[in-house]
């Protein structure tokens, strides 16, 4: 009686291993951009929660996001491109940008985020 050999080959282990690094090249490339687009996020975040610009002017809220963006060190965005504007008398500080990750070679990933202090703009604006 014959017996069925089971498991995987050389070439199955192989094709296996080239799948997983190349998720992981992935993963490693495209994390700091997301640890970059959540630092801004907390940026926006604790701007609006402190109660430090309540009755600010733009250039308030411009300073005090420049004063974010030393302390957290994030580039993908400056005070220059926020969307600051008042809904019911309440500032709404909102912002979108892509992200061009380089893969390898000539292949590039395209992420584009977008973020509002509220969570309502940011969903309309993404679109």
């Amino acid at each position: 009686m014959q017996r069925r050999q089971r498991g995987m080959s050389a070439i199955g282990i192989f094709m296996v291993l080239v799948l997983l690094v190349f998720a992981a090249l992935i993963g490693m490339r495209v994390t700091p951009a997301y640890l970059e687009y959540f630092a801004i996020k907390k940026a926006i975040a604790s701007m609006t929660q402190s109660g430090e610009l309540r009755g600010g002017t733009v250039a308030d809220v411009r300073k005090a996001f420049d004063r974010h963006q030393a302390i957290d060190d994030f580039t993908a965005i400056g005070p220059q491109d926020l969307e600051i504007t008042k809904d019911g008398g309440e500032l709404v500080i909102s912002f979108a940008y892509e992200k061009r990750v380089p893969l390898f070679y000539n292949i590039s990933l395209i992420i584009d985020f977008a973020g509002s202090s509220d969570p309502s703009r940011a969903k309309r604006r993404a679109d």
